[in-house]
């Protein structure tokens, strides 16, 4: 069976989806994406996802193409019609299709929203076999991180980098010294003191939605973290080191630039971070959407 593609009010074989060559998400990178983890049919997190979309588009002056209620109707339809029950499902939303000038277009010109799944294999049953290692690397992105953007070309350098060297992720460090993000993850670490910690929200990085959920279950628990600046060296003396994002869940990094964090075991630290998130994915409150 050939996949299902959502394109511009149209339920279409994914050979057969495709967008206008003028897009302006094509010729600019005008436009923006989420991404959504599908568990037994749910998809994880919608409120978070779909708040961040509504706010980055706003920060480059685009409406939403559609209410937020028709965009989760035609979410659950393309996995449906995909007969995807665990998935990864990818949005896309542009400025539309115009003659290519770099200003915006007339008010006459309608956003592009495309809508795609796919399966994924299984939620990792134990946070064994579910590790990976990092490299560091020079974040070269623009000063808008905060925004998600389909203009990935920094992120995609990053993470051919790491793939080059044998490892799972990039982490960003910026001119100063100080650790942003990875390629496509939020960065945590347990410091060499014990604290549990991660950059602070701002313009320079992207505002995870994983994260967001974990946050606010580390709160639930009364599990003490700190958001704030650090610096690399203290990445690579941190005791324990994982990343967060829709596909990444809670995965620890056993080693840094080749050497190992920690002992280059799991630690205590992570493992329970990774049981308390899966157990939100397979049943939380909010994963009713």
């Amino acid at each position: 069976m050939s996949r299902i593609a959502y394109v511009n009010g149209r339920y279409l074989p994914q050979p057969e989806a495709s967008v206008n060559v003028e897009d302006r998400g094509y010729q600019f990178a005008d436009g923006i994406y989420e991404v959504v983890h599908v568990y037994d049919g749910r998809l994880i997190d919608a409120d978070l996802h779909l708040a961040r979309l509504d706010r980055s588009l706003k920060e480059i002056g685009l409406k939403p193409p559609m209410s937020r209620a028709a965009l989760l109707q035609v979410m659950h339809e393309v996995a449906r019609r995909n007969r995807v029950r665990e998935g990864l499902l990818y949005m896309q939303v542009t400025r539309g299709v115009a003659r290519r000038d770099h200003a915006f277009p007339g008010p006459g010109v309608k956003q592009s929203i495309v809508v795609t799944v796919r399966r994924l294999p299984p939620f990792p049953a134990a946070v064994e076999g579910w590790t990976g290692t990092a490299i560091t690397h020079p974040d070269l992105r623009w000063a808008r991180c905060d925004i998600k953007s389909v203009g990935l070309l920094p992120n995609v350098l990053a993470r051919q980098k790491a793939r080059e060297q044998g490892a799972t992720e990039a982490i960003l460090v910026a001119a100063d010294g100080t650790v942003r993000e990875g390629a496509s993850t939020t960065v945590w670490i347990v410091d060499a003191e014990g604290r549990l910690r991660t950059r602070q929200l701002d313009h320079a990085i992207l505002p995870g939605c994983t994260r967001g959920a974990l946050i606010g279950l580390l709160e639930q628990e009364d599990i003490l973290f700190a958001e704030g600046p650090y610096d690399v060296e203290t990445l690579r003396g941190a005791r324990e080191a994982f990343l967060t994002s829709a596909t990444s869940f809670v995965k620890p990094i056993l080693a840094i630039d080749g050497k190992p964090v920690g002992d280059g075991q799991v630690g205590p630290v992570v493992r329970r971070l990774f049981e308390l998130f899966s157990r939100h994915v397979k049943g939380g409150l909010r994963n009713a959407a």
